[in-house]
């Protein structure tokens, strides 16, 4: 069985937590790449930072500037931390992607509720060590 994957969600990446950094990375993303802010970020507690659109005015593909150094607040452990730099996908059905991980032999691990209350995510490593995130999408197909 394969994990039927979607699309590109967002790029996940770091930078200092500070209000410097946050606004340095804001003014690059915003005003060089004339990437559009997405107002709609949930308050994460605990991670400042923005979410910028690839596209204007959607929604769909998205960078998400998270401001983190060493271990975030919602990390369980330095690999656990979904403020590590990664790729995140939407999926068909999470069941079924969370069913060829295990059958694979692949260590990874959920968090739900990060982002809003109906948020759920699978994180896992590839065989080198860069993290990605699986979501189900809400999308009509």
């Amino acid at each position: 069985m394969t994990i039927k994957i979607k699309k590109l969600l967002h790029v996940g990446v770091r930078v200092s937590p500070d209000e410097d950094s946050i606004k340095k990375a804001s003014l690059f993303y915003s005003d060089l790449l004339g990437l559009q802010q997405d107002t709609k970020r949930p308050d994460i507690q605990g991670i400042p930072g923005f979410w910028v659109n690839v596209s204007p005015g959607d929604r769909t593909q998205q960078i998400h500037v998270m401001g983190a150094m060493g271990a975030s607040p919602v990390s369980r452990s330095d690999k656990q931390d979904p403020t590590r730099t990664h790729m995140a996908f939407s999926v068909q059905d999470i069941e079924v992607a969370r069913a060829e991980l295990t059958e694979q032999g692949i260590h990874f691990w959920e968090y739900g509720g990060l982002v809003g209350r109906a948020s759920f995510q699978l994180f896992f490593e590839d065989p080198c060590g860069n993290m990605i995130e699986l979501q189900q999408s809400q999308e009509e197909d």
